[in-house]
């Protein structure tokens, strides 16, 4: 067994061996994560889009069902109350009307407390912080693999994304 720049397992090292050793396996690492960061993100891209397309599709059934739901409101009205069909339509109007700003609002607050939220300026400040600590050590190539020998690291990665 030898350790991954060539030396043998137990053999005394010297510092700057060890730490090119160290900043070789961080690199490596570094990348690593890199490449399973991009995996999950493109599962995450396709679900979110699945999900989208499902909500959207929703969406436009429940906008296609609305007039009906009005149809039945205001004929509801006008059996319980003998009082004039256009008078019930108005109502029927006036209690979407209410439901729409009362969604509106909702809407509203939630946008302010998007605007407030400093949650991407937090994660770029902390990468950008990442990055400087990075550039201060210099990473070694790896060694290279034989073909025949795949990283299982690298194998688990292909079978999450897939």
């Amino acid at each position: 067994m030898s350790a991954p720049d060539g030396s043998p397992v137990g053999a005394e090292r010297s510092i700057g061996q060890l730490f090119a050793s160290a900043t070789t396996e961080l690199s490596a690492l570094v990348h690593d994560e890199i490449a399973l960061a991009k995996a999950q993100l493109k599962q995450d891209v396709k679900r979110g889009a699945v999900s989208g397309g499902a909500f959207t599709v929703a969406g436009a059934v429940l906008v296609f069902s609305l007039p009906m739901l009005n149809f039945a409101l205001a004929y509801g009205i006008r059996t319980w109350s003998d009082w004039n069909l256009a008078v019930c339509f108005l109502l029927s109007f006036a209690a979407n009307v209410l439901i729409a700003g009362g969604l509106a609002l909702i809407g509203v607050v939630f946008a302010k407390k998007a605007q407030k939220s400093k949650g991407p300026q937090k994660v770029a400040a902390s990468m950008k912080e990442s990055a400087g600590v990075l550039q201060n050590a210099k990473p070694h190539p790896r060694p290279e693999l034989p073909q025949d020998r795949v990283p299982e690291a690298i194998e688990a990665v292909a079978r999450s994304s897939s």
